[in-house]
């Protein structure tokens, strides 16, 4: 046996037995282009593919997964699309989502449901953001009751796109996804404290060049901070 297996192997049934993830298990990312990261969606319906997955936090969350839990026989799809609302889930929802049957679901949602309408493209509003993510959480768990979903934050950082503009606005739509979460019973990743933590150590635009889009080190951050919120089951 090659040297460290017999920790990774311990490691992996530790976690595995703290974690939702269960040998099986279906997992499924959805969200918008921080999600999205350039995947090659002629690729979407190819489970575990590298480049299904694109280049972000989902494909180093996914890449953790298959080495700790090899034998487990996981299934890991993204269908994040850039651009997407809270409404443009749902329009794509029966097939991005509900046909998959995840047993794990993953949504980080609402950073382009403040940007477009501070942009002049879309006139929604945090309530709107609410009442679309209610309904499409609702719509999900009738189909899917024994489901289990976690919630991840929206976030920006202060830099490139982000300005003065976004705020205090923008912390209403991290509240509604928080609240989701404790209304729906949700494992919930704090993004925005932990990149806020994260800036204390180096600069915005080092975690995300345009305030929005993870750099590598923001989406590896991410990818720590998803697996040890969904791994420990911490809520």
């Amino acid at each position: 046996m090659l040297p460290g297996c017999n920790n990774i192997a311990s490691s992996s049934a530790a976690n595995n037995r703290n974690s939702i993830i269960k040998k099986g298990s279906v997992v499924l990312f959805q969200g918008d282009s921080i999600t999205d990261a350039g995947r090659d969606k002629k690729r979407e319906n190819n489970v575990n593919d590298k480049n299904a997955l694109g280049s972000g936090y989902v494909y180093l969350i996914a890449a953790q997964l298959l080495a700790n839990q090899a034998s487990d026989k996981l299934k890991i799809y993204n269908r994040g699309i850039s651009g997407n609302k809270v409404f443009q889930l749902a329009d794509r929802w029966d097939k991005d989502c509900l046909d998959l049957k995840p047993d794990v679901l993953s949504i980080l949602i609402g950073v382009n449901d403040i940007w477009h309408a501070l942009n002049g493209n879309y006139d929604g509003t945090v309530e709107t953001y609410e009442k679309d993510y209610r309904a499409l959480l609702k719509r999900t768990f009738t189909a899917l009751p024994n489901l289990k979903l976690v919630i991840c934050e929206p976030f920006v950082l202060r830099c490139g796109a982000v300005n003065d503009r976004w705020f205090p606005e923008f912390n209403n739509y991290r509240a509604v996804a928080r609240k989701m979460s404790k209304e729906f019973h949700t494992l919930f990743v704090p993004f925005q404290s932990m990149f806020d933590d994260a800036v204390k150590q180096a600069s915005p635009t080092y975690w995300a060049g345009d305030g929005v889009h993870p750099s590598m080190a923001g989406a590896q951050l991410m990818a720590q901070e998803w697996l040890k919120t969904v791994m420990n089951q911490r809520g």
